[in-house]
């Protein structure tokens, strides 16, 4: 999609470090905040996230400060992609530490959204100790009225891949980033090619529903010893990090018998396969895209 931004676009020298990020709870205010940048001529860059940021997170903050003069990061665990056998409740946390990362950046962060439930239309979702409840999203009209009930489905990128495994997740996925995108108004908005389906999705959602928004896709960020950087990685006990570099080094070679002429995609994929059983692991999915 080609999309021209204002051309005043910030370097890393115009800022200073430590800048602190304004925090928007309210999706009015952050709506307002966004339309008032707007009319000033600024564009936005949207990083949506559900905190413990991390390098991977970073870098693309790093990158929308190429296309955007403003940046918004959303903090939000979204309750919509958890199925309930899923770990809503104990996915790892820690505002304050994310600010901190935050303010860190070359170029700083002008707004983090961190509204406490967008599923909520009654109730404010704040626990008394100002913390955001994990409430799930229901998905019908509750007695009084006030029940989620509209959802966003890529219908055909949705199946397959991640999408056997977890029927309600890209359906969540699309619904969050649709509700991000209508309240935050950006012109740009950064994913990682980590999640690599999701990012597809996203992409024909934007497409297929006229959003005036440049989905930009940036590389996975690894940690040293080749571990895709994640949030959830922080649970990991250290004999399931060390199976869990079998996927890295699994693609690694896969990829490396393929540019040495290895064209049969069933073949890598089953080298692939064999890496990872070998070393504990268990296979959930080991596809090609080519069709």
């Amino acid at each position: 999609m080609e999309k021209t931004h204002n051309s005043q676009i910030p370097t890393e020298s115009s800022h200073k470090n430590e800048k602190e990020p304004e925090i928007i709870t309210d999706k009015n205010q952050m709506r307002k905040w966004s339309r008032a940048m707007r009319s000033q001529g600024k564009t936005i860059g949207l990083v949506p996230t559900m905190g413990y940021l991390h390098e991977g997170h970073i870098s693309l903050i790093k990158e929308a400060h190429k296309h955007t003069n403003l940046i918004v990061v959303s903090i939000y665990v979204n309750p919509g992609q958890f199925s309930p056998t899923e770990d809503l409740s104990t996915y790892p946390s820690d505002f304050d530490g994310d600010i901190q990362k935050l303010m860190a950046v070359p170029g700083g962060v002008d707004v983090v959204f961190h509204p406490y439930n967008l599923y909520d239309y009654g109730n404010s979702g704040v626990g008394g100790d100002g913390e955001v409840e994990k409430k799930g999203a229901v998905s019908c009209v509750e007695e009084r009225g006030l029940g989620h009930e509209t959802w966003v489905r890529v219908e055909r990128l949705e199946k397959g891949m991640c999408g056997k495994s977890r029927p309600v997740f890209f359906r969540g996925v699309a619904t969050v980033v649709t509700k991000l995108f209508n309240i935050v108004e950006p012109d740009v908005a950064l994913f990682g090619k980590k999640d690599y389906q999701q990012w597809r999705i996203i992409q024909r959602m934007v497409r297929d529903l006229d959003f005036s928004i440049e989905v930009i896709g940036s590389d996975i960020v690894r940690e040293n010893d080749g571990l895709a950087m994640s949030s959830r990685n922080v649970h990991l006990s250290t004999e399931e990090r060390k199976k869990a570099l079998s996927i890295n080094r699994s693609l690694s070679r896969a990829k490396f018998a393929a540019e040495k002429g290895q064209v049969n995609s069933g073949e890598l994929r089953n080298m692939i396969i064999q890496e990872i059983n070998e070393a504990g692991g268990r296979i959930d999915y080991a596809e090609d895209l080519i069709h």
